[in-house]
C-alpha cells in the first residue's frame, strides 16, 4: 500500500490523499471487524459443541503466540496463504474512496492477500477463542485498524526522493518490526500461560 498510496501518487492520479486514506483505514477496520466477528461466530458454534473454560482458551492462545513466533522465526516454515495481493488496476479505474476503501478492507481482513507473518493467524484464531462475535469483532476492529494505520506512514511524501528514502527506511526496519511481532506473541504465549496457571 505505501508503494501505491502516498500524498505524491494521489496528486497525480487526481485524487485527495486525505480521503483516499480515510477510506482506506476505514476500509482496513471494517474489514477487521468481520473476520473478527466471523471468528467469534464460529468460535461460538464451536463453543456450543464443546464447551472451553478460561483455562483451556488461556493454554490455547498460549500455545498460538508459541506456534506463530516460531513460524516466523523460522523462515524454512511456509505459512498457509493465499498467493495474491491487491488488484493494483484498481488505481487506474476507480476513485481514490473506492480503491482506498477496497484495499483497506482486504489488509483488514487479514488473509486475503499474501499472509507474511504467524500473527495474521494468532490475531484470527484468538478472536475465535472469545467465542463471543461481538467480542471476536472488537479483536479484529483493533487489528484492522492497526493494519490500515499503516498507509499514514507517507504522510509528508511530496517528492519522488523522499518515497525512496521512505521504502529504504522502511526496508531497513523490516527486521526490527519481524522481532517486534515475535516479541509480542511470545508475551502473548507468557501472558496466557500465566493466566491459565492463576
Amino acid at each position: 500500500m505505501l508503494a501505491s498510496i502516498h500524498p505524491l501518487g494521489e496528486r497525480a492520479r487526481q485524487s485527495r490523499w486525505s480521503l483516499t486514506v480515510a477510506a482506506h483505514v476505514t476500509g482496513a477496520a471494517a474489514g477487521g471487524v468481520a473476520i473478527g466477528a466471523v471468528a467469534g461466530t464460529v468460535g461460538w458454534a464451536l463453543h456450543q459443541v464443546a464447551p472451553w473454560d478460561g483455562t483451556a482458551a488461556a493454554l490455547a492462545a498460549a500455545g498460538l503466540g508459541l506456534a506463530g513466533a516460531a513460524f516466523d522465526l523460522a523462515p524454512a516454515l511456509r505459512l498457509p496463504s493465499p498467493r495474491r495481493q491487491v488488484n493494483e488496476d484498481w488505481l487506474t479505474r476507480y476513485r481514490g474512496w473506492a480503491y482506498g476503501l477496497g484495499f483497506g478492507f482486504q489488509l483488514g481482513l487479514g488473509v486475503a492477500t499474501i499472509v507474511t507473518t504467524g500473527l495474521v493467524y494468532v490475531v484470527v484464531t484468538l478472536a475465535a477463542l472469545t467465542a463471543s462475535p461481538a467480542v471476536g469483532a472488537l479483536v479484529g476492529l483493533v487489528f484492522g485498524a492497526a493494519r490500515g494505520a499503516t498507509v499514514l506512514l507517507p504522510a509528508r511524501v511530496e517528492r519522488p526522493e523522499q518515497l525512496r528514502r521512505l521504502h529504504r527506511r522502511l526496508a531497513r526496519a523490516a527486521p526490527a518490526m519481524r522481532g517486534a511481532a515475535v516479541a509480542g506473541q511470545m508475551a502473548l504465549a507468557a501472558s496466557a500461560a500465566a493466566v491459565a496457571l492463576l
